[in-house]
């Protein structure tokens, strides 16, 4: 197992987990295998698919990789608001002819199960979004070789992070695609968040812990960038979306490079928490009244994003994507990253040959 973020991968790309089907095995191990840092993503998952995955992943590569665990949920939704929002969603229901989903449901992904199999079979490396463990949890998966690494949007998450025990902290600004990885029980979707740039620089101030920077990063130049301001590695998530190893869906590739998706925002359109997406007809009509009800409003629209997907209809799709995705290359993954570590290594050299003149 390592002991350090560093000894995880051999270039500083990390590939981002992408909850939904993106962050597949194939994925994670032409990423890991290529001298990144592929991950899983166990959000979404039943602990038995976790573990089929990581399973699955083993046999295809013997390089290290990361699984990424969602943190429980405990915000109760304002029932009144959730009521009324699916009221307005009676109408995409009779569109797609499907039912709505039960809100009701409530959310429990197995966690406890999925932290019970990591340890008991560690991976090199386990993340986790939307808040952080507790020292005692932390503290478990160090004694069994894991390193640990928590989002943080905020320098203020960040120490909590490191007072918490991570080995790790990833740096996640508002450019970022999908879900924003904010700890509060109440995020905003008002495009309110601080850009990576000066994320890095202030969590690089606040914590002594490795850092890897996430949000809106397409080029080597952008990762070198980041390094330069501290960042130990950068995560890319949109970047390795459209590779032939990612499992997301062929419509939501395509979106990523078509004029007709010129733009992103952030939007609880989908879910009820704040995620950015390509901007599509969904998300201009329900955006706007979508209450803070996180998974309520994700359990609701699930079914409609399925039947708009069989539809072959993007516009009722969550297309989650980065503000860089007009950037987006179709490469092999393990080509990418290899292009990705040769843009890197000219930006920081072409910066070393600026300084010194």
């Amino acid at each position: 197992m390592p002991s350090t973020l560093t000894d995880l991968f051999r270039y500083p790309i990390v590939q981002a987990p992408m909850a939904g089907g993106a962050s597949c095995p194939q994925l994670a191990a032409a990423v890991s295998d290529a001298g990144g840092l592929g991950f899983l993503a166990a959000g979404y998952k039943t602990a038995d698919g976790m573990y089929e995955e990581i399973k699955h992943l083993r046999g295809l590569t013997g390089a290290p990789f990361g699984v990424n665990v969602f943190m429980p949920q405990t915000r109760h939704a304002d029932r009144a608001a959730v009521e009324l929002f699916r009221s307005q969603l009676a109408g995409e229901a009779d569109w797609y002819d499907t039912a709505l989903g039960d809100p009701d449901r409530g959310w429990d992904d197995g966690h406890e199960a999925k932290l019970a199999i990591l340890l008991d079979d560690p991976v090199p490396a386990v993340s986790f979004t939307f808040g952080c463990p507790p020292r005692s949890v932390l503290d478990r998966f160090r004694r069994a070789g894991t390193l640990t690494m928590v989002t943080v949007t905020t320098p203020e998450e960040a120490r909590t992070a490191q007072a918490a025990g991570a080995d790790a902290v990833c740096a996640q600004g508002v450019e970022a695609g999908g879900h924003q990885g904010t700890h509060k029980d109440e995020p905003s979707a008002d495009g309110a968040g601080i850009g990576l740039m000066s994320l890095v620089v202030q969590v690089r101030d606040a914590v002594e812990l490795p850092v890897l920077a996430a949000g809106g990063l397409m080029r080597g130049h952008q990762v070198a960038a980041v390094l330069a301001l501290g960042a130990d590695a950068a995560q890319l998530g949109t970047a390795f979306l459209v590779t032939p190893e990612s499992g997301a869906d062929e419509l939501h590739k395509q979106a990523m490079t078509d004029p007709l998706f010129a733009r992103t925002e952030l939007t609880r359109a989908f879910s009820g928490r704040p995620a950015r997406g390509l901007v599509n007809r969904f998300m201009r009509e329900h955006g706007p009244y979508a209450p803070q009800a996180y998974p309520e409003v994700h359990h609701l629209t699930s079914p409609l994003r399925r039947a708009a997907a069989r539809a072959g209809d993007p516009q009722g799709m969550a297309l989650w994507a980065g503000q860089g995705h007009g950037m987006a290359r179709v490469l092999p993954a393990g080509q990418l990253v290899e292009v990705l570590a040769a843009e890197t290594d000219a930006a920081r050299a072409a910066m070393s040959l600026g300084n010194a003149s």
